[in-house]
């Protein structure tokens, strides 16, 4: 029997180079490949008019509801056993020799050492500091990854991970399992979810929980456009802005979100009480 020649085949290197995630799945793909993520297939603009693609494209979405489905319940129950934990927003851009990176540390070892999970999305940057810092002090350290052309591999320091392909399924994961929001300096993406956050408890949709931004320099730009163009023109109130809350250090964080839960506490045991 013939030797098979392998000696043309070198081994796929162990690393994260030219790879990507499809949902649970790392791939290695092409650029190209990566350009047209799950999302944006989901998204994609059809001419009803060409009857076949839209005949093509109703049969493929009926197909992606079981999809989503599933992903839901992977999140439900990858994240069951979660108990007290904070989300954290944050860039996947700070390089890890930066200030920024080494107060996402330290905001990852406050949470962690007093008692929370730390929630993020996985990634480089922020993410890798925060989850790095609850790492370190043996808190749970949680990464919600979403497939991406770019930037989306999980960091090394996650205990639990997922790779999800819709973003409106991760943000629900990242608010379903938080009692508080923290912001780190960041860009497009963390304005995304900072204002997700801070609408959904605006408009009551979740408990009132904590949104503290981290880092006055990096924010104060935002809220002072808030306060003289939003607020000036009567589109927010000043108890919206009360909704925020604006710190220097990781320490102040975790003193606001404890503060939260206790007065949340008081105020589910005078509820039981009430019902009694």
């Amino acid at each position: 029997m013939d030797t098979p020649h392998t000696e043309e085949h070198e081994p796929i290197p162990d690393d994260e180079s030219g790879t990507t995630y499809i949902g649970p799945m790392r791939v290695r793909r092409s650029e190209t490949d990566t350009a047209r993520t799950t999302d944006r297939r989901l998204l994609e603009w059809v001419d009803p008019r060409d009857d076949q693609r839209r005949a093509e494209r109703t049969m493929r979405d009926s197909w992606r509801v079981l999809r989503i489905q599933s992903e839901f319940v992977a999140g439900f129950d990858a994240m069951s056993n979660v108990a007290e934990a904070v989300t954290v927003f944050g860039s996947a851009r700070i390089r890890p020799d930066s200030r920024e990176y080494d107060l996402a540390v330290r905001l990852g070892r406050v949470l962690g050492s007093a008692g929370y999970a730390v929630i993020t999305g996985g990634g480089p940057g922020a993410m890798e500091a925060a989850n790095r810092g609850a790492y370190e002090t043996r808190s749970r350290s949680i990464g919600l990854n979403i497939e991406l052309p770019f930037e989306q591999h999980l960091n090394p320091w996650v205990d639990v991970g997922m790779n999800f392909r819709y973003f409106f399924v991760r943000k629900t994961m990242f608010v379903k399992y938080a009692q508080a929001f923290v912001c780190l300096p960041g860009g497009f993406g963390t304005l995304d979810e900072l204002f997700e956050a801070l609408t959904l408890v605006q408009t009551k949709k979740v408990v009132r929980f904590p949104i503290v931004l981290l880092g006055r320099a990096h924010w104060a730009g935002l809220l002072d456009w808030m306060r003289e163009t939003l607020l000036s023109a009567g589109v927010i109130s000043e108890a919206d802005l009360d909704l925020l809350h604006v710190v220097d250090e990781p320490e102040e964080a975790v003193e606001i979100i404890a503060a939260a839960a206790a007065t949340r506490g008081r105020a589910d045991a005078g509820a039981d009480i009430g019902q009694e």
